[in-house]
């Protein structure tokens, strides 16, 4: 599960890059019930909010032929350090170790098959300020051509522990990811191996996605459809994992919403 107590090498953070930030923000008001507080002054962007709780950011797009999508921010105590782990693993800098004032530090990467990903060395910001509760992150997942090569380079950078679980109707081996050191009830992950047309959506590169938990995935979905967004797969059950969907915003931003089976 993913907590606010945020442990090296657990997600602690989101954000969004949308080419309409308004729109954005009132499509993930409508499917999640978030509430968006813009920044302000000459910045194009804010943060969602949950029952008054930090749970993501939202900013225009700017990067050139970049798809709208969303970002992933694991926990560490040194920037820096984590960046040499990244070029020596093989993977590239995106965006080197940046202060963002008392904040923190960040700085983004591609892993060595292109998938992107971020860092985020707290400061006085540790991150979300909510997770594993409706409307919030409870889960990430990383769809990869190649998940031994993958579980090789992120377990190089954050020294994650994996366990392997095989799905049903011989679909494949699902890994789940563990944060150094910690026990496997704070499992924050998951990756699979998927062939390479599957990854249409970022041209064949892996990618991370955001799983939201929902009170009711199906009503959740009518919203997406109604905002204008789509579905990919779903809502369907799976055992032992509660209902899901995969999904995508009118930008075509991929994530999931998820209503756990304990509930």
């Amino acid at each position: 599960m993913i907590t606010t107590d945020l442990a090296p090498g657990s997600p602690c953070w989101i954000d969004l890059g949308a080419p309409d930030v308004g729109a954005a923000a009132a499509f993930y008001g409508a499917v999640l019930g978030w509430q968006f507080e813009p920044m302000g002054g000459n910045m194009e962007g804010g943060v969602f909010r949950k029952d008054g709780k930090t749970v993501a950011g939202l900013g225009k797009l700017t990067e050139e032929g970049a798809r709208s999508a969303w970002m992933i921010y694991y926990c560490v105590t040194d920037a820096d350090a984590s960046t040499k782990a990244v070029e020596r693993g093989g993977g590239t800098v995106r965006v080197e170790p940046r202060d963002l004032g008392e904040w923190g530090r960040m700085a983004q990467y591609s892993d060595p098959l292109g998938g992107q990903f971020a860092v985020w060395q707290p400061g006085q910001n540790a991150g979300f300020e909510l997770a594993d509760e409706p409307g919030s992150l409870s889960w990430v997942e990383l769809y990869t051509s190649d998940a031994a090569a993958a579980k090789e380079f992120y377990g190089s950078v954050f020294g994650w522990q994996y366990s392997d679980m095989e799905m049903p109707g011989g679909a494949g081996t699902y890994t789940m990811i563990t944060p150094a050191g910690q026990p496997e009830e704070r499992m924050h992950g998951g990756l699979m191996q998927v062939r390479p047309e599957d990854l249409s959506l970022t041209g064949g590169r892996p990618y991370w996605h955001p799983v939201f938990d929902v009170t009711d995935c199906d009503a959740a979905v009518a919203r997406v459809t109604e905002g204008g967004g789509s579905v990919q797969m779903g809502p369907a059950d799976m055992e032992g994992v509660g209902r899901l969907a995969v999904c995508l915003d009118p930008s075509r931003a991929d994530f999931v919403v998820l209503t756990p089976a304990q509930r």
